[in-house]
């Protein structure tokens, strides 16, 4: 089990789990996976990231490594240019939604898609070894600047422009003080889309309404859709990986809501395609895949074990139930910027509004919670699950299903010390009630 990577990459408070020693270390550690340069070096808008960077080039040229380092970028064009620009490998500097305390270091394969799980355990090996060298040859870090135009590029090549071109949409970027502050409006601005920002100051203190979209918190993204009669608004968490849609209505929809509208949109152009997604996402895109012939595959919680899963299968779509979106003709990651261009090629080319197009997508209720606790804790409220429920899906944490629409998932996090509690189920009454039993159940056996 990796000791230093998370659920996404390796997260840490900067200066305390996050120290410059460690950075410098973990960077050998990367460098001697790597092998050969050039790598790609980018970070989000976090007020560490800029000197982290600066740590990991330097180290990458100690360690032999030439890398070109691209400065504020969102995660998926730091990955997409990796692949696009032929680079050996690439470093994205972000802890993604975390607090701004944190920072964190993402590494990503020739193939522009995050290392697999087997992968970060090689680098674990090599870092608790130290089984690194440094001082024969000195790398150069150098500088890219082509990763927002290639990134642009390589989306709109993926939809029909001219279409979305002529519908002059009108559309809210609700941009979270985070990353794709440099590259969605310029998306927006090459498909002739008419624009209005919200927290478009990139800040890594993420004042406008914290670094994670959830509907708690984007209600002036609702407020600014219905100012403006916009078409759709779309949020972006910290390094706008992840997007959370609002439709024409001012109605915020979940992830998995998103995830099936899209899902179901790309399913009837390519038929008999491969779906991947999470344990802890909707059963209703199974209905969905069935309507064309179309194949689910159910993995672990975490875009790695989506991303990596995609690639193997040749899966179309990959996608978890918190505005992770993938697109395997664009790039097997999560990704924010192709997921709204996405959703413009399905406007531009139904004629109808989002809110429209959300009521033909099967009916689901899915919620989540949480609940503050060691990672031994959490065990301890899954071994106690499994007890009851002895033939749950413990797959990842358990998974207790009661039929194919009602379910409860409970699982440690990866990211962060708290226990995730998921719910789906076939009514807005019965998910009430199940996750309130189930939250009230966890509390009690750690004694709350």
């Amino acid at each position: 089990m990796a000791r230093l990577f998370g659920t996404n990459g390796i997260r840490g408070v900067f200066l305390e789990d996050l120290t410059l020693e460690f950075i410098h270390d973990i960077t050998l550690a990367i460098a001697a996976f790597f092998k050969s340069g050039p790598i790609l070096v980018g970070h989000d808008g976090r007020d560490s990231s800029s000197m982290v960077a600066k740590v990991v080039c330097s180290t990458l040229n100690a360690a032999g490594l030439d890398c070109n380092l691209g400065g504020l970028v969102p995660t998926p064009a730091l990955e997409y240019a990796t692949k696009q620009l032929q680079y050996s490998g690439g470093i994205m500097i972000t802890a993604s939604h975390n607090p701004p305390q944190y920072n964190g270091l993402k590494p990503a394969a020739r193939d522009g898609v995050e290392i697999s799980r087997e992968d970060e355990l090689v680098i674990e090996d090599i870092y608790f070894g130290k089984k690194w060298k440094v001082g024969k040859k000195i790398g150069r870090t150098g500088v890219e600047s082509r990763i927002i135009q290639t990134y642009v590029d390589g989306i709109i090549s993926q939809v029909n422009s001219k279409k979305i071109k002529s519908k002059k949409f009108k559309v809210v970027l609700d941009l979270g003080n985070g990353a794709q502050a440099v590259a969605a409006p310029v998306l927006c601005k090459a498909l002739d889309c008419r624009t209005f920002l919200i927290n478009e100051k990139v800040d890594g203190k993420f004042p406008g309404r914290g670094s994670e979209p959830t509907p708690s918190n984007l209600q002036d993204l609702s407020k600014s859709v219905l100012q403006h009669k916009a078409d759709l608004g779309i949020a972006f968490d910290g390094d706008g990986d992840r997007s959370i849609f609002c439709d024409n209505d001012g109605k915020i929809l979940t992830g998995d809501r998103s995830a099936l509208l899209l899902a179901s949109y790309l399913l009837r152009q390519h038929p008999r395609s491969k779906i991947v997604t999470c344990m802890n996402s909707s059963s209703a895109i199974e209905e969905l895949a069935s309507q064309t012939k179309s194949q689910v595959i159910r993995t672990k919680v975490g875009s790695v074990e989506v991303s990596r899963r995609m690639v193997p299968e040749k899966a179309l779509i990959g996608f978890e139930e918190n505005g992770g979106f993938m697109y395997g003709k664009h790039n097997q990651v999560r990704d924010g910027a192709m997921t709204l261009a996405l959703a413009l090629d399905l406007l531009a080319d139904s004629g109808r509004t989002l809110a429209q197009e959300m009521d033909s997508v099967p009916k689901s209720f899915t919620t989540k919670d949480k609940v503050s606790c060691t990672r031994q804790e959490a065990k301890k409220i899954i071994t106690r699950l499994r007890k009851e429920h002895k033939n749950s899906d413990v797959m990842d944490g358990i998974k207790i299903a009661f039929d194919k629409k009602n379910w409860v998932m409970i699982r440690p996090s990866g990211t962060e010390p708290i226990a995730r509690i998921y719910a789906e189920s076939d009514s807005q009454e019965k998910l009430d009630n199940l996750m309130a039993k189930y939250v009230k159940k966890v509390n009690a056996i750690l004694g709350r």
